[in-house]
């Protein structure tokens, strides 16, 4: 039988503590309003800590990863490594001193239409025996992310494959695949990095490229492609800003579609802003495939013990798989409303309309815009908050003057 306990927060509940919740953390904390964190891992930012490879760097240029109120240090690369960003967070959560609530997952949260507040019922297990926790707030933030939970897919035959399967979210280094036939499925940021990863590590892998993709040099003129497109835009529609970055592809890594990378239809940038499909940004991996030493295989019919046969027939000897297939929200296993998010755990309103509902609603990191767009959710969630939650403490005070002053009078 679990103990229960029952938590009043005069303040937003925020769900997740990853750099979105942080963001909204540091907000409120500007703003002087109280609030709780609800993190189910051991510690903050847990998809950069455990569920990361060793060798991961921020693929776009610092100034635009860095969140709200608290720059990067001076001495950080332009594109800091995993461990610097930790760090970086780590010193964020100190500065402004946010403690989050750890080991509490989140089971349910509904809205109490009588009351106009939200019950967010937990299990912790922080201490000596699990406890059921609920929390009854006023407002509540859905900062979990759009990468809460890994996608696998199923594959015919997978089960009788014989050999190592894991996601690159258990994916560390390439040391242990020494030698082996790898297949890693997948063609996004991940997929190339960790086929690069193997090949530095003298593994042989194989990348399954089903459907088309963008790769794009990381860097332009000696800028970021990404700080390049963005002044474009300031002068340039989106479909012309499109059209320079696929020619400035094709003259700096070449005729990629030869190797088995087709581009899509749609730009960068448009498929982007409506699909949420990220181009990949190339720190080394299109070298290692015009080379042959990243092969590039297209769909997969099914596995067979120590075997995989292609959708063109063809049938390799493979000795492990690396599911680079993806991330996604976890938000409608738990979150019981259909106003603010799709059943696909992302709200329905596209940036930069999507971070706030009704009743005290709001959601933080879901732009398909990295951290930039996750930080621009979080300055308007905490601004938001802070007004209201303002005004209801002058209410209250105010009430409270009036019932005193009533008190006085009758004596």
């Amino acid at each position: 039988m679990l103990s229960r306990r029952c938590i009043w927060v005069n303040g937003p509940v925020i769900v997740g503590a990853g750099p979105s919740g942080l963001a909204v953390g540091a907000g409120l904390k500007n703003q002087g309003v109280p609030f709780i964190i609800l993190e189910r891992a051991d510690c903050i930012a847990s998809l950069w800590q455990k569920r990361t490879y060793d060798r991961l760097k921020l693929h776009l240029p610092e100034q635009y990863c860095q969140l709200p109120y608290f720059p990067f240090p001076d001495d950080f690369p332009e594109y800091p490594t995993k461990h610097q960003f930790i760090k970086y967070l780590e010193s964020y959560a100190k500065h402004f001193d946010i403690n989050p609530n750890f080991n509490e997952t989140v089971q349910s949260a509904k809205y109490d239409e009588t009351f106009g507040l939200w019950r967010v019922k937990t299990i912790s297990t922080g201490g000596p025996i699990p406890v059921e926790v609920e929390y009854i707030c006023r407002w509540l933030a859905v900062a979990t992310g759009e990468n809460a939970e890994k996608v696998v897919p199923e594959f015919e035959g997978l089960e009788d494959f014989g050999g190592h399967v894991t996601h690159a979210c258990d994916y560390k280094s390439g040391k242990s695949y020494f030698g082996e036939r790898v297949l890693v499925v997948g063609r996004g940021n991940s997929g190339m990095e960790v086929s690069l990863d193997l090949c530095n590590h003298n593994a042989n892998p194989s990348m399954v490229v089903r459907s088309s993709v963008h790769v794009l040099p990381r860097e332009v003129f000696g800028t970021s492609t990404f700080e390049f497109a963005v002044s474009l835009m300031k002068w340039l529609p989106l479909w012309l800003v499109d059209k320079i970055l696929i020619i400035l592809a094709y003259l700096i890594l070449g005729n990629i579609e030869k190797y088995g990378l087709k581009r899509p239809c749609l730009g960068p940038l448009e498929l982007k802003n409506t699909a949420g499909k990220t181009p990949v940004l190339d720190i080394g991996a299109l070298q290692k495939i015009k080379s042959g030493k990243i092969k590039i295989v297209p769909g997969i019919k099914k596995f067979s013990r120590g075997k995989v046969e292609l959708v063109n027939g063809q049938t390799l000897d493979i000795d492990s798989v690396i599911l680079a297939t993806g991330y996604r929200s976890n938000v409608p296993s738990w979150l019981k409303e259909n106003e603010l998010f799709s059943n696909e755990g992302v709200p329905k309103n596209p940036f930069p309309n999507g971070w706030k509902s009704k009743g005290g609603l709001y959601a933080v990191g879901f732009t398909r815009r990295g951290l930039s767009g996750a930080s621009l959710d979080a300055i308007s969630v905490a601004l938001d908050i802070a007004k209201t939650w303002k005004d209801e403490t002058k209410q209250k005070k105010k009430s409270v003057a009036a019932r005193h002053r009533r008190c006085i009078s009758h004596f």
